[in-house]
């Protein structure tokens, strides 16, 4: 082992700690986070603070988020190897390789087509083929593919578009941080119900942005 394995693998340990403390006790989102390299999915220079529980700067002005929020939001939706899964905001690919750990199948739906060509390479030389990445207007959904049995939305925007949870199957579950763009939201878990749907806040947390439409450049 590299000097540099021996770092990640003492930082890997801690952030599992640091899960469980703060209350992660599914078995598969833990194993997950565990397995999947979170160093593949961050920009070189930040490669030695990969496992530190902080949100990270990729490309475009986007965010990868910190594992302990990847795994609330992840731990919420309640996933099962049977689920097919939309995560809006594909970012560096983290999130959705996470997903595709434990459903069986992920669309990931990106508006920056930059980023969306590195995540799907990544994911393909990750050996994750469960994972669809598509350069989409989040907001719009992707209609192909529903219905989802579960939603998840990795930008903060005031409230969740109906277009979403129209593509929510029935006993879905949809989680987002809802709230002002520009400030602190609040993470939602949306459960359907019946023909309604049940909110529980799970907490405080601060997003980038979601952005309407497909990027003009990047």
């Amino acid at each position: 082992m590299t000097g540099a394995e021996h770092d990640d693998a003492v930082e890997r340990a801690r952030l599992l700690l640091a899960l469980r403390q703060r209350g992660i006790r599914d078995r598969a989102v833990m194993r997950a986070l565990e397995e999947v390299p979170r160093e593949h999915f961050v920009e070189p220079a930040m490669r030695r603070v990969a496992w530190s529980d902080h949100a990270l700067p990729i490309d475009c002005g986007q965010t990868i988020s910190q594992p302990t929020v990847v795994a609330l939001m992840t731990q919420a939706l309640e996933i099962t190897s049977a689920h097919n899964v939309l995560e809006v905001g594909t970012g560096s690919g983290y999130h959705a390789a996470i997903l595709a750990s434990i459903a069986r199948h992920v669309v990931t739906l990106e508006r920056f087509r930059t980023l969306a060509r590195t995540a799907a390479l990544r994911l393909r030389e990750l050996g994750f083929t469960n994972v669809e990445v598509v350069v989409a207007d989040g907001l719009a959904g992707y209609p192909a593919g529903a219905p989802y049995d579960r939603i998840v939305l990795n930008a903060a925007l005031r409230e969740v578009p109906a277009a979403l949870f129209e593509q929510l199957a029935p006993e879905g579950i949809l989680v987002a941080p809802v709230g002002p763009p520009e400030d602190t939201q609040m993470l939602v878990r949306y459960a359907r119900k019946g023909g309604g749907l049940e909110r529980r806040d799970l907490g405080p947390v601060r997003f980038v942005p979601m952005l309407p439409g497909i990027a003009a450049v990047l």
